[in-house]
């Protein structure tokens, strides 16, 4: 009898503190971006991004986050200007069209922000950066699934990532602001 109450014990405490794995939506989800251009700031967003986070809900440092973002798709509300962009001299979308960040680490103080620490891979180079997080929530939808939500904020510098632009164009910043808006599906 010890042994049953143990064993249903430990399969309901496991049960309890499994990650639950979600799916990012890509029509919900947003990469937004920043940089100064001449005197001003200019704005976009890539809506094309995949992938999965899987939360641990009790202990959210045992979490993972896997993101691919599509810069063939990125949108600054100017078409012009997105085509201009996707040229070899900025994005160079021809030969690094994909965006990829995976978490290595998760540091929480209160289960519902903190730090994300991964790999981010940009423009062939990969590096370990580490973002603010926020968990916005969980909750139904109006489809019948169910979601959560998450803002991560950070800035990096496009010269880390073998961009030219901030050195060879006073007019570009080298400082890229980032916003990621994520929502994703139970699966």
């Amino acid at each position: 009898m010890i042994k049953y109450v143990f064993y249903t014990s430990l399969l309901f405490c496991s049960a309890i503190y499994a990650n639950e794995s979600y799916k990012i939506d890509p029509e919900h989800s947003f990469a937004n971006w920043k940089i100064r251009h001449v005197v001003a700031m200019t704005s976009g967003t890539v809506p094309d991004i995949n992938g999965i986070i899987d939360i641990n809900r009790q202990n959210i440092s045992q979490s993972q986050i896997e993101v691919r973002i599509n810069l063939l798709g990125i949108n600054s509300n100017h078409k012009k200007r997105d085509e201009h962009i996707k040229e070899r001299k900025f994005l160079d979308v021809e030969n690094f069209s994909t965006v990829i960040f995976v978490s290595t680490k998760i540091e929480s103080s209160d289960n519902q922000s903190g730090i994300i620490t991964g790999e981010l891979t940009l423009h062939g180079i990969s590096k370990i950066i580490s973002m603010p997080f926020k968990v916005l929530g969980f909750g139904d939808d109006p489809w019948g699934g169910y979601r959560v939500g998450i803002e991560v904020n950070t800035s990096i510098l496009s010269t880390d990532f073998g961009y030219t632009w901030a050195e060879n164009n006073s007019a570009l910043g080298n400082e890229v602001i980032l916003e990621f808006l994520i929502e994703g599906i139970k699966q």
